[in-house]
């Protein structure tokens, strides 16, 4: 049991993330009710002994099923087109990190204060402690406030990578000669991983992503300590 809950997605830890999980199990309840309705129908029809043979057409059934699926799609359609909104929606940040996807580790810079910048790569298999996770862990951790919004400024410098941290809502391409852009509010604090989501090359598994998110005292403590 424990080895099933350690190979989960991690839970939602943003806003948004919590608004696409809203958003699914509203799109799922949708589909099942018409995988029931279309199930029920294609069972009376197997099972129906009675006949018409002088039925050619039928106007009302046939708007009937015309303008339904239409007004399924917009309870699908306005929920979809507002959470892209919010997605794309750069709110006033508190602070601004920027990342560059390199093959194969990340950079980062903490725009905002100087001299505030790392490398971040995979710790190796035969380094790892024993309270790492393979694979995910890494040398240098990204430290972010919670309850602050956060602004990603992303780019590459050699090929297509993709950052994504699944349990924000966040999936960006890094791309070479383009800076995108995304943001974020992490409501609660821990450890959050995330990888590499765009087929980069040969080491593309082994470029993984960590958000350690701490209390705002503890980030201005950090944030001193490194800039001394």
């Amino acid at each position: 049991m424990a080895t099933w809950s350690n190979i989960n997605v991690q839970d939602s830890s943003s806003p948004l993330m919590e608004q696409l999980n809203f958003f699914h199990d509203h799109t799922m309840l949708i589909l099942l009710m018409i995988t029931i309705m279309v199930s029920y129908l294609m069972g009376m029809l197997f099972l129906n002994k009675f006949t018409n043979r002088f039925l050619l057409h039928g106007q009302t059934i046939e708007v009937i099923w015309t303008i339904l699926p239409a007004v399924i799609l917009m309870f699908i359609a306005l929920p979809s087109l507002r959470i892209l909104y919010l997605l794309d929606e750069i709110n006033d940040p508190s602070i601004t990190l920027k990342t560059i996807g390199h093959q194969w580790y990340w950079s980062y810079e903490y725009s905002d204060f100087l001299n505030i910048e790392f490398d971040s790569y995979m710790i190796p298999t035969n380094e790892i402690s024993l309270n790492s996770f393979r694979l995910l862990d890494v040398d240098n951790r990204i430290v972010l406030p919670m309850n602050s919004q956060i602004r990603m400024l992303i780019s590459a410098a050699d090929v297509l990578h993709s950052w994504t941290i699944p349990a924000l809502g966040v999936k960006v391409d890094a791309t070479p000669g383009r800076l995108n852009q995304t943001n974020f509010n992490i409501n609660r604090p821990g450890l959050f991983f995330g990888q590499c989501s765009e087929i980069c090359g040969a080491n593309h598994s082994f470029m993984p992503i960590v958000i350690e998110s701490v209390p705002v005292n503890f980030f201005t403590n950090w944030i001193s300590s490194a800039n001394k």
